[in-house]
Formats: structure tokens, C-alpha cells, sequence
């Protein structure tokens, strides 16, 4: 009776060629590697030098966690997307500020109104020489006053909406709640071309009975793709993003 090897006391049979385990390059037995062409790939992610055994790979930049709310953003990491509920309660509060803003533009331009309508009491009687002209002059500054206070409302709103998200990716009420407007491929805020196409396609939409701007502001709902970029947001190359 004839005894084995003491240290392979169940009689296998030793592996030749030092056959690769799990997730080592596999290759075909009896087919030669053809040189210049890499080995297949095993099992599990391919390790990287100084990559602990089993990590998982970083995800490239603009990758959405698995519905979970975060996103891999360049130069930023992995951050939160905002929700609509913190967009909204932003979106009040900027509201709130330019309501306030507009109230003191409108009484000071109420004000001059009525200056300029007291003037015109002071033209005197109709048949003055003077008076079609004082009147003709009044009714005028009553006009430019009018329009005067509507440019000054559309460029409070344009200064203060584009230049702001240009510059600090957050308006008041975005700065208020957390919340920060970024380039989706940078991670850097918008910049003046960015942040100007953000303001314009709402406002376009608010030609139509303010029906369009409505839709524009609740169009994150209508994003599949789990970023909740609003029309605004894609044509800009912007996310909302919580800080």
C-alpha cells in the first residue's frame, strides 16, 4: 500500500498552470493569448492600484444615485438635489421681496401721478393762453411715469432673478432655504449666459396669461430622470442643488 503526499491527503490532483481563481482574468484552456490583446476580465469590478479590495468604482460626474435624491456633480462630489418643496417655499419668498420692492417703486410713482395731476388743476382756466399747453404737458409726465415705473419693475425683476443666479446661484429666497443654482457639468454657478437663459424662458411663458411661466416652474414635476430639472434648468445646463 503506497501512501500519498502527506500534505494533499485526499489524493486531487495538483492545478497546472496555476489555474486563476475568482475574479482573476480567465483564458481558455489550450487557446494561446494572442499577443496585444488584453485578457478577459473575471468576476467583480477590476481593482485599481491603491483601490481597496472590493470597492466599488467612483461614478462619473452628472451620475444619479439610485433614487435616493443625490447626484455626482464635477468639482462638487456627491450633493443633494433640491426638492420642490424647498424650491417652492424659495420661489414665496423671493415673491415676498419683490412685492416689497414693487410696493415702494409704486407709491413713489403713485406719488408723482399725483403731482403731476395737481399741476394740471394749476393750468388754470380753459380759456388761458397757457392751458392746452399745461395740460398737454401734464397728461404727458403722467404717461412717461407710467411707462417709467414699468421698466423700472421689469428690470428690478431682471437684475435682480438673472445677475443674481449669474453671479451667487441663489436669489434671497434660494439663499434663505439652502438652496443653489449650478452648472450640471461644472459644478460652478451659471455665469451671465447661463443665468440670463434661465430668467428669459419663464418670462417668455408669462406672455401667455402668465400660463406658460406656471408650467415652466412645475415642469421639474414632469422630469423623469430624477434630477427635477425644469425646462428652464435643461436649457441652461443648471441643477438646483441643496448646499
Amino acid at each position: 500500500m503506497s501512501f500519498g503526499d502527506p500534505n494533499n491527503p485526499y489524493g486531487q490532483q495538483p492545478q497546472q498552470g496555476g489555474q486563476p481563481g475568482y475574479g482573476y482574468p480567465q483564458q481558455q484552456p489550450g487557446v494561446p493569448q494572442q499577443p496585444g490583446v488584453p485578457p478577459q476580465p473575471g468576476y467583480g469590478y477590476p481593482q485599481q492600484p491603491g483601490q481597496p479590495y472590493g470597492a466599488v468604482p467612483p461614478q462619473a460626474p452628472g451620475t444619479l444615485q439610485a433614487n435616493n435624491g443625490y447626484i455626482n456633480v464635477a468639482g462638487l462630489g456627491t450633493v443633494q438635489v433640491a426638492t420642490m418643496g424647498r424650491r417652492l417655499g424659495a420661489r414665496l419668498i423671493d415673491a415676498v421681496a419683490i412685492g416689497v420692492l414693487y410696493f415702494i417703486l409704486s407709491a413713489i410713482g403713485v406719488a408723482g401721478v399725483f403731482g403731476l395731476a395737481k399741476s394740471a388743476d394749476d393750468c388754470g382756466d380753459y380759456m388761458d393762453p397757457g392751458y392746452q399747453s399745461c395740460i398737454d404737458d401734464a397728461a404727458g409726465g403722467i404717461i412717461a411715469t407710467f411707462f417709467g415705473m414699468m421698466l423700472i419693475f421689469f428690470l428690478v425683476t431682471l437684475l435682480y432673478e438673472w445677475l443674481m443666479i449669474a453671479f451667487a446661484g441663489a436669489t434671497l429666497g434660494k439663499m434663505a432655504l439652502g438652496l443653489k443654482v449650478v452648472k450640471e457639468n461644472t459644478g460652478q454657478v451659471p455665469g451671465v449666459g447661463g443665468g440670463f437663459i434661465r430668467w428669459i424662458i419663464p418670462i417668455v411663458g408669462a406672455f401667455l396669461c402668465y400660463i406658460g411661466m406656471i408650467l415652466v416652474y412645475l415642469s421639474p414635476f414632469f422630469d423623469n430622470s430624477g434630477k427635477l430639472q425644469g425646462w428652464h434648468d435643461r436649457a441652461a445646463g443648471t441643477l438646483v442643488i441643496k448646499k
